[in-house]
């Protein structure tokens, strides 16, 4: 027995308007913010002013006085070097956003929200079909914007570790950019930017805003239309899921593939 046309157009329609509403769904939540402009300003400046010295200055120099340097080291030496210098940026970076958002303690709810319960997954599964469209915009973007004429860059020590197939390096490696670079910036761009910028535009244009600025905090021009479009990505997932979670597996998930693309 065959099923009438016009079921078939009312289950269809059915379907189609669930699937629509869940798309749409995260469109209509947004958050109370408890502070202004002054503050995500504050944070952000700082956050990133304080992960360049970090990392320019006060890792160098700590090294320095203890006797060596990065170039010296083992290929393991310098992955490892460059994991402490990733964990003392991320935690400065924390300490930061928790002594600006001090006086606004405690928080109102679905801030920083990291939960393993939820319909998560599913978000991140369908943000991983997205995987393919970033790696075709990194392709365009590559081919718009030239490498700028100059010296020749050296190899960089991640390439080097790859190259020698290094195995306890290019684990160090892959903890630096699968766990601690997702979770520092999920942190940051998706679990403070993006909801503070709700106190003064629509969510879908937070997302977009926060993606950018995720973007050009990366200061690579080849790189901004991937990380504006993967920054789009992880900030509706997070937008649904309300789960920082979520945007971080997601993020690990998207560094590991390219991390692995890149010791073919």
């Amino acid at each position: 027995m065959s099923i009438p046309t016009t079921m078939k157009f009312i289950v269809f329609t059915k379907v189609k308007e669930n699937l629509q509403g869940r798309i749409l769904r995260f469109q209509t939540k947004r958050w109370t913010v408890p502070w202004t402009g002054k503050t995500i300003a504050q944070v952000m400046i700082l956050w990133i002013a304080t992960f360049w010295f970090v990392g320019s200055w006060i890792v160098p120099f700590l090294a320095h006085a203890a006797g060596f340097s990065k170039e010296t080291l083992t290929h393991r030496g310098q992955a490892l070097y460059s994991l402490l210098t990733d964990i003392t940026e991320g935690l400065a970076g924390i300490a930061i956003l928790h002594q600006c958002l001090g006086r606004f303690r405690p928080l109102p709810p679905g801030w920083f929200e990291f939960n393993l319960k939820g319909r998560w997954i599913l978000d991140v599964v369908l943000g991983c079909l997205l995987f393919p469209l970033v790696n075709l915009l990194s392709h365009i973007n590559i081919s718009l914007v030239p490498m700028s004429p100059g010296p020749v860059v050296g190899v960089s020590s991640v390439e080097q570790s790859i190259v020698a197939r290094d195995p306890v390096a290019m684990a160090l490696y892959a903890v630096v950019v699968i766990v601690c670079a997702p979770i520092w910036e999920e942190i940051v761009f998706r679990g403070f930017l993006l909801p503070s910028l709700t106190r003064y535009m629509p969510l879908p244009l937070s997302i977009l805003a926060s993606a950018a600025a995720f973007a050009l905090a990366h200061f690579n021009a080849q790189r901004v239309m991937p990380l504006i479009f993967l920054g789009v990505v992880m900030g509706g997932v997070f937008a649904r899921s309300r789960n920082l979670l979520a945007s971080m597996v997601l993020h690990s998930l998207w560094n590991g593939f390219v991390f692995l693309d890149l010791m073919k």
